[in-house]
């Protein structure tokens, strides 16, 4: 059976992923915050579910409560579509309560944490796990503050281990967002037995980004690493993240870290390319180039800005943010288009 597992953004969303990672070999992994975006990440997995070629799969909501109005929705959709879907949600926010007692399939208790739930849940189904179960107590000790309990500071390490992971943009690549902390919360595992394993695991953090990153290339300063990992990503995906600018050729990147550092060597792999963009929440642009074009000109243009000919930064007052790349690319592009229409 396929699994479709939405999750959310902490250590205890992608714990519960982690779980079932286990337990499940043909999984969609989804992952989301609170508000809109879960509603956004429902219709994207129905939507991958009616375009799916299996008949029978389970649809497993984790450490996210839904508004009663998002799981009646998801409900009724649920009984209407023409596949065999399971539902099950697991979860221990008290503000799932109405939901809670409105739908069978809705599971509460706020006594543990959603991992612990997920690994009760499914290691009862399927078959126990110490790593796992161990793992499971870390997040539970962390997540609902058992401030006394042995495993509590390793718990919040962890914690500061997910939270740090933003070298991979989960918008643009979930996949490998998934991928990335995946491994970083499986080589943690080493250190829960050592002597002080919270500072143990804390001075190893480092040491567990360079050991994903140097997984594809040679060992270089973690920046480059990052760099050349993510210039890969980009470069598979280029054609459909390319936008214009008055016969310029640009990359669109979202939220990315380093964009100095990306955006040159994006440039020097990519020499079809002619500027580099980021955009992120806050509406801020920044921009790189190549000698091809001023890109100062362009963030002046679009964003109000300016800089140097091949590092200029600006804003798009106009941006909304938003949790699908697709939509945010196409407020740059109508932002492009205005500009430049605007002044011919």
């Amino acid at each position: 059976m396929k699994l479709y597992h939405l999750s959310h953004i902490d250590l205890d969303g992608y714990g519960c992923q982690l779980i079932t990672k286990e337990y499940f070999k043909d999984t969609n992994f989804y992952n989301s915050n609170y508000g809109n975006e879960i509603t956004q990440k429902i219709e994207q997995i129905l939507s991958d579910i009616e375009k799916d070629n299996k008949d029978k799969v389970t649809i497993l909501i984790t450490d996210l409560n839904l508004t009663l109005q998002q799981a009646k929705m998801l409900d009724e959709k649920v009984k209407n579509s023409q596949k065999d879907i399971e539902l099950l949600l697991l979860d221990h926010h008290k503000t799932g309560r109405e939901c809670a007692q409105k739908f069978e399939w809705y599971y509460l208790d706020e006594k543990r944490c959603a991992t612990k739930i997920t690994y009760d849940y499914f290691s009862k189904k399927f078959y126990p796990n110490d790593k796992l179960k161990k793992f499971s107590d870390v997040t539970n000790a962390i997540d609902i503050w058992l401030s006394n309990d042995k495993y509590f500071e390793l718990g919040k390490v962890c914690l500061k281990l997910v939270s740090d992971a933003k070298e991979v943009n989960r918008v643009m690549f979930p996949r490998e967002n998934n991928e990335y902390i995946f491994s970083m919360l499986e080589n943690s595992y080493e250190y829960y037995d050592k002597a002080a394993a919270n500072i143990a695991l804390d001075n190893a953090l480092h040491k567990l980004k360079k050991k994903f990153f140097k997984g594809f290339s040679k060992d270089d300063t973690l920046d480059n690493l990052v760099s050349k990992y993510m210039v890969e990503l980009l470069t598979k995906k280029k054609d459909e993240m390319s936008i214009n600018y008055k016969g310029a050729k640009g990359i669109l990147t979202y939220a990315i870290t380093n964009v100095s550092v990306i955006g040159n060597d994006f440039l020097v792999k990519n020499p079809d390319f002619d500027f580099f963009m980021n955009i992120n929440a806050r509406r801020n642009i920044s921009l790189r180039g190549n000698g091809k074009v001023d890109v100062s000109i362009i963030a002046n243009e679009i964003g109000e800005g300016g800089g140097h000919a091949n590092a200029s930064g600006g804003i798009i007052k106009s941006f909304k943010d938003s949790f699908l790349y697709e939509n945010i690319k196409k407020q740059v592009e109508d932002a492009i288009y205005k500009a430049t229409e605007q002044r011919t």
